[in-house]
């Protein structure tokens, strides 16, 4: 475990678990949301995919804003299952 000496260092450790927790939870509904399109498209429901889309982009992008994903990383995925979605 951590053998932190001063008391900002123990804050530090203390936000940084909490930070952490958040972080993990942001990026797993992120993930969710990408895994909801995916099975759409594997299914063939066209209508279902572009829906789950609509609802997976802005969580896509809020992970980005929130520092879970790079920037680039969140478009490039929100650009591929776009691209997979049209192709239905």
């Amino acid at each position: 475990l951590q053998m932190a000496n001063h008391d900002s260092a123990k804050k530090r450790i203390r936000q940084t678990e909490r930070r952490s927790l958040i972080n993990r939870n942001r990026l797993s509904s992120v993930r969710t949301s990408i895994k909801k399109v995916e099975l759409a498209i594997a299914a063939g429901d066209a209508d279902g995919a572009k829906e789950a889309l609509k609802a997976a982009q802005p969580v896509i992008m809020r992970g980005a804003q929130l520092g879970v994903m790079h920037r680039n990383m969140a478009s490039r995925k929100v650009s591929r299952l776009a691209a997979r979605v049209k192709t239905l």
